[in-house]
């Protein structure tokens, strides 16, 4: 018995399946620089399986060979290619087309809470600066390289923190960052307040002891009273580090108990009285 081959119209052809099949895509891209910009229409090719940021680099062959865009790894990890887009700030690596309808119009812009250099690129060293003002991990005394020994609990919950790409997603939508160009000064940003949460809560960190108190660092120097736990940043990790639940609001917490939990103040104000 012979089977009967389907026929191109076949809704089993691959030929017809929808999916399998390239479109145009209608397309909007910030085009500018400091100085000011405006969003620009293009219709481009759009194949299977493809991410937004394979839709940015057919512009540049084939439409706009001076977009400006920075990128590097295209595999979810270097945090380069981050960008706006319908609004909200993604990886373009890591946002399929797939996601969006055929019918869609297509936005993609700059981070908005950063300066623009050209096009999709943007100034980020405001994040470099206050990573710089995070005071860094103080080893304890007496042990060397090697002779670490940790808890694995108190592993996994740093490790968490560790996954973080530099993608500086979290930053820009932070509306604290993102709306008050004022704060930026007084206020370190979701990415550098979970790092000084990690640190805070590391068990081998022996910070304390060489009189810097990270609860207050972070209070004083990092604006953490700026943050209302919108959860926003941990809405945008591409990582799904749950940067609100599992470090600022404990680090709220240990700052609030630090500085008005009764008993505390009463055990430092003993401690202090015994000093002088």
């Amino acid at each position: 018995m012979s089977t009967a081959k389907p026929s191109p119209s076949s809704p089993s052809s691959p030929s017809s399946s929808p999916s399998s099949t390239s479109y145009d895509a209608r397309f909007r891209v910030w085009r500018g620089d400091a100085g000011g910009g405006d969003l620009e229409d293009f219709k481009v090719e759009v194949n299977e399986g493809e991410v937004v940021l394979d839709i940015i680099h057919r512009l540049q062959a084939t439409q706009t060979p001076d977009l400006a865009v920075r990128w590097n790894c295209k595999a979810g990890k270097c945090g380069s290619c981050s960008a706006e887009i319908n609004g909200r700030p993604r990886l373009m690596c890591m946002t399929r087309m797939s996601v969006f309808s055929r019918d869609d119009v297509i936005t993609v812009t700059p981070l908005r809470a950063f300066p623009v250099v050209r096009d999709l690129v943007t100034d980020v060293g405001f994040n470099y600066k206050k990573a710089r003002e995070v005071p860094a991990f103080v080893p304890p005394e007496g042990l060397g390289p090697g002779e670490y020994r940790m808890q694995q609990a108190d592993v996994d919950r740093s490790q968490e923190f560790r996954k973080c790409i530099e993608c500086f997603l979290c930053q820009d939508t932070c509306h604290v960052v993102r709306d008050h160009e004022e704060n930026k000064t007084a206020f370190a940003g979701p990415r550098f307040l979970m790092r000084v949460a990690e640190l805070d809560m590391h068990p081998l960190d022996a910070a304390a002891e060489h009189g810097l108190d990270r609860k207050k660092n972070a209070q004083d120097e990092h604006g953490l009273g700026y943050c209302n736990i919108t959860k926003c940043c941990t809405e945008v990790c591409p990582e799904g580090i749950k940067i609100t639940d599992n470090a600022l609001i404990p680090l709220k917490e240990r700052a609030v108990d630090r500085k008005y939990d009764p008993l505390v103040w009463l055990g430092n104000k003993i401690r202090r009285r015994g000093e002088q």
